[in-house]
């Protein structure tokens, strides 16, 4: 254990990438140990990525990437802009409320972060804010493309610890709200001390045609549920609506209402059992293609076929991490190594309360150092059997875990939102570190709220019947 433990972290301190490192240090265990045979590594790296629910990744990301060069990123953040530019401090509001409407396509916070971002931190640059507040903001917002449904984190973690994705997609909806609500009064407080105003004139028109758009999107799942109550089939009530809403969006040419579908058709399709998590995965990808291709016409075979190279360069080193971590996992496991953690872990406290602080500090301190996928991969069958055994609910727990990891990603050495948006920003690395760091503080209390008021992340779930 001492060997497979201490060779991963010596790899890591000299530099070498965490797969890298991972796999390096399996290796280095099973030829110097002599009791796991040599087929067991491809074995093992085969094993790590045979699953139907890893499917999800590559569509996750196709999908999020198809959203960016269909231009849908700039129409959501005109949609965002009417909606609530008026407020003071207007284009902090933006960033939030645009990053709310983009996570529910994409589904990572560094597609939210590259996409948005650019726009974002520009037009707060034009309107007079400093690069810092711009870099700060939307760095917090991109912590919330994980955490509403669809997330690519709660899919890697749902394979690791058996849980429902459905259940884990259902239990971020309302805690992106909470985090939504405490970043709206961060940006709120920032507005008043530096005595910020609007960014655009109020506009009753304005505001009542964004204002129409939520209703119109509302509408579409509200006429689907009468017209099943009514008696009709939920296939046919929902072609109903859907061909509804299709002519409306046809006669006042909204201009995105189509893009904030995404997240209706995604989870109400889950929840009507339409598809599953993996194949709501195949759906956003496919209302991508329709938005770019049909509806919106802003879409090439060019930038598909750019977009289609990214998602397989993307995907190719996810699903690497997943192969290293899965091996470096099992070897902890047979080992001995993960309940050998757990049990010293537990023979700190046996109180669930003290237990859920401790894992929040691992967690951080973890989420600092190695990417978002590998540390899911090695935390879960260290950490699960603990949350088991002192009756934490593991999809609350995946929820803690994950918005551990992406706050984890504001901070060096390898937070890869801290680096996207450095570059977007053209701030070094320290100064937008800085930037970020008043940030910390909604997102810490978020992650206090979720620890400890389970309902939070369990009680949708439980009324839509995904939970006991």
């Amino acid at each position: 254990m001492l060997l497979l433990v201490g060779s991963f972290l010596a790899l890591m301190l000299i530099g070498v990438p965490v797969a890298m490192a991972m796999a390096g240090a399996s290796l280095l265990y099973m030829i110097t140990s002599g009791t796991v045979p040599d087929m067991v590594l491809a074995q093992r790296m085969i094993v790590g990525i045979e699953s139907f629910p890893l499917l999800a990744v590559p569509f996750f990301i196709l999908a999020g990437n198809l959203m960016n060069i269909a231009g849908i990123t700039g129409r959501i953040y005109g949609f965002a802009v009417a909606l609530v530019g008026w407020m003071r401090g207007g284009l902090g509001h933006v960033n939030i409320v645009g990053s709310v409407v983009f996570s529910g396509m994409s589904g990572t916070a560094i597609a939210d972060a590259a996409g948005l971002g650019s726009i974002e931190i520009k037009a707060m640059k034009d309107h007079g804010y400093s690069t810092e507040f711009a870099v700060g903001v939307t760095a917090a917002s991109a912590t919330l493309g994980p955490i509403f449904p669809p997330s690519l984190p709660f899919v890697i973690y749902g394979m690791m610890a058996n849980v429902s994705i459905g259940a884990l997609f259902l239990a971020g909806i309302l805690p992106g709200l909470f985090m939504t609500i405490l970043m709206m009064v961060t940006v709120a407080w920032f507005a008043r001390r530096n005595r910020w105003g609007a960014d655009t004139r109020f506009s009753w028109p304005r505001l009542g045609s964004a204002s129409l758009e939520i209703l119109v999107v509302l509408a579409f799942p509200m006429t689907a549920w009468l017209l099943t109550r009514a008696g009709l089939s939920a296939n046919a009530a929902t072609g109903i609506a859907f061909a509804a809403l299709l002519a409306l969006d046809w006669y006042f040419r909204f201009s995105a209402v189509m893009a904030l579908m995404a997240p209706v058709i995604l989870i109400g399709g889950m929840t009507m059992g339409w598809f599953t998590p993996t194949e709501a995965a195949m759906a956003a990808v496919v209302w991508a293609l329709f938005l770019g291709l049909v509806r919106y016409r802003s879409m090439t075979l060019r930038t598909l076929a750019k977009a289609s190279f990214d998602t397989i360069e993307t995907t190719a080193s996810v699903l690497f991490i997943v192969t290293a971590a899965s091996i470096f996992a099992w070897l902890l496991t047979t080992t001995q190594a993960a309940q050998l953690l757990a049990d010293t872990i537990l023979s700190f406290t046996d109180s669930k309360l003290v237990f859920l602080l401790l894992a929040n500090l691992l967690i951080l301190f973890v989420g600092c150092f190695i990417d978002v996928v590998a540390a899911i991969t090695i935390l879960v069958p260290i950490l699960l059997p603990i949350v088991l055994k002192l009756g934490i609910d593991p999809v609350q727990f995946g929820l803690i875990m994950t918005l551990n990891l992406m706050i984890g990603l504001l901070h060096p050495p390898l937070g890869m939102v801290l680096y996207v948006l450095a570059r977007i920003s053209r701030l070094s690395v320290e100064r937008t570190t800085v930037a970020i760091i008043p940030w910390l503080v909604p997102l810490l209390l978020a992650l206090a709220a979720i620890t400890y008021v389970p309902q939070l992340s369990l009680w949708l779930p439980q009324q839509l019947g995904m939970l006991k």
